[in-house]
């Protein structure tokens, strides 16, 4: 079917022309005295060319040549959304932030319990001989203990619908972790360690500055390999830190010799355990120096062991998985060749921000810089790969006049004393409060001391955000109108509006404006500001 045929079909409810462009596909520009555009009838086309429909006046449809802009932005102009999946993949990608897994598993392990916990569905003799096989198949020694015991019965009866969630996780990063794993022998059930640290989140962050999913300090991950600026911390980087945490792991295991202490000395150092052997009367069983072993991590082997044999039973136990958004191997890097943010990339190739920042947790600010002798990579869902690499010139050549034409730069590292105190109001949930500031949920959580996800209208939140003036605060009127109106131009959409003005986002604008969608029409004026 010819272009031209495909656009007069859908002509009535999407058009092809300027004004059905929305926040993420700017206005074709038009080249005025380099370019001009011939405006032609039906019966003037010819069939080996490529049409789209450029305008309707006095009833009659007039096309002209497709430019090569359009075929970039074509994959956007006409696909929308269901509305109510797409509410369901914010839930999704707001659940994959959260801290409440990892704040709910670091708080277990600190505070390990071994006190006996009635779970009939699970008999000592099925357990004895369940750990008995796990045991035959893998290095760690997990023998019977009635302390073991205790914990694994604790994690199935209190933590089974957290634990649920976590195997859909698995599915992504598990595949990713076996890879770095048996390229460093180390056992592949290694792969539970980053549920204990992190329950899976490549963001995570404890108390102690701890990050990433293998939860390295900042001096033990420059020490193996991980990059940590103003824009890139590469202890999110989830191939990139299990290289790290495989090295360290298998550093530690020359070291002693042994599995079950190499785990206690990535928790606590080789020191502590090695103190603890010492005061254990030269005992080299885990379970001989535990109690000389600092608190957090004497609860942390028997949590890794829980972990394990939970995720190898889980079947035995009636667990379901929730599917991930996508799998490990439904993705694919891409090097990056000019500095890029993800909410250009968003633009140009219609991926859900929220999912670009899931796939590339490393970049802090959302920001993937260019520097010589690097090899920064942006990761898509693999369908989306080609459109990026097909239009990869143009996509750059776009990127690099919109970054030209910026009235303000890209972020800046804040100054953490820089804060500000928001109210919650009809509407709000985190991932909204977080856009609005260009923060994190798991940061919003983590300053407020949140567990879950619930607010109340009226609450007040401690909020550092990402750009200082993306809070509103009060300014004198100056004599420039264009500080508060603007009027939309060719080339323009939602989103490079807003970013010409310092601290206004693409949903200001939308409410300023009473705009639902993103439609825009060239001459429109928009209010910029709130006043």
């Amino acid at each position: 079917m010819k272009l031209y045929t495909l656009c007069s079909i859908l002509l009535g409810t999407l058009f092809c022309g300027a004004q059905a462009y929305g926040q993420d596909t700017p206005l074709v520009p038009k080249k005025k005295d380099t370019l001009k555009v011939n405006k032609l009838k039906e019966s003037e086309l010819l069939a080996e060319e490529q049409y789209v429909l450029d305008t309707i006046v006095d009833g009659k449809t007039y096309f002209r040549k497709s430019l090569k802009s359009d075929v970039l932005l074509k994959p956007t102009e006409v696909l929308i959304d269901d509305k109510i999946a797409s509410e369901y993949d914010k839930k999704w990608i707001e659940e994959l932030y959260s801290n409440s897994l990892f704040d709910t598993i670091y708080r277990d392990v600190t505070n390990l319990k071994y006190e006996v916990v009635d779970y009939p569905e699970l008999t000592t003799d099925t357990l004895k001989a369940r750990l008995e096989r796990l045991n035959a198949r893998t290095p760690f020694n997990v023998e019977y203990n009635p302390g073991l015991e205790n914990v694994i019965k604790s994690f199935l009866k209190r933590r089974h619908q957290s634990l649920e969630r976590l195997m859909g996780l698995s599915d992504f990063y598990f595949p990713m972790f076996e890879r770095e794993l048996d390229n460093y022998n180390i056992p592949l059930e290694m792969k539970y360690l980053a549920i204990v640290e992190s329950a899976l989140k490549p963001r995570a962050k404890s108390r102690v500055g701890a990050t990433g999913l293998w939860q390295f300090m900042f001096a033990t991950g420059k020490q193996y390999g991980l990059e940590v600026s103003s824009y890139v911390d590469e202890r999110s980087d989830p191939i990139k830190s299990t290289e790290s945490a495989a090295k360290y792991l298998a550093r530690l295991y020359e070291i002693f010799d042994d599995w079950d202490l190499a785990l206690a000395a990535y928790n606590s150092g080789p020191g502590n355990v090695n103190k603890a052997i010492r005061r254990s009367g030269g005992s080299r069983n885990y379970w001989n120096i535990r109690p000389n072993l600092p608190r957090e991590t004497a609860g942390y082997v028997p949590a890794f062991l829980a972990t394990m044999y939970i995720f190898e039973y889980a079947e035995e136990h009636g667990f379901v998985k929730h599917k991930p958004q996508f799998n490990y191997i439904e993705t694919d890097t891409i090097r990056v060749k000019k500095t890029i943010t993800l909410n250009q990339v968003s633009e140009y190739t219609g991926v859900n921000i929220e999912t670009l920042q899931f796939l590339n947790p490393s970049y802090k600010l959302d920001v993937i810089p260019y520097i010589k002798g690097k090899n920064y990579t942006l990761r898509l869902p693999r369908e989306d790969v080609g459109t990026f690499v097909n239009n990869e010139d143009e996509i750059y050549e776009f990127v690099q006049k919109e970054l030209d034409s910026r009235e303000k730069p890209l972020p800046q590292v804040v100054n953490i004393d820089t804060k500000t105190r928001y109210r919650v109001q009809s509407g709000d949930y985190l991932g909204k409060i977080a856009r609005k500031f260009g923060v994190r949920v798991s940061q919003i959580k983590q300053w407020n001391g949140l567990r879950g996800n619930d607010l109340k209208i009226g609450q007040r939140l401690t909020i550092y955000p990402r750009n200082p003036s993306s809070v509103n605060t009060p300014q004198k009127a100056t004599a420039s109108s264009s500080a508060k109106t603007y009027k939309v131009k060719s080339g323009d959409s939602l989103w490079s509006i807003s970013q010409k003005f310092t601290g206004v986002s693409v949903q200001n604008i939308k409410d300023w404006n009473d705009i639902s969608g993103s439609k825009l029409k060239i001459g429109m004026t928009l209010k910029v500001s709130k006043g």
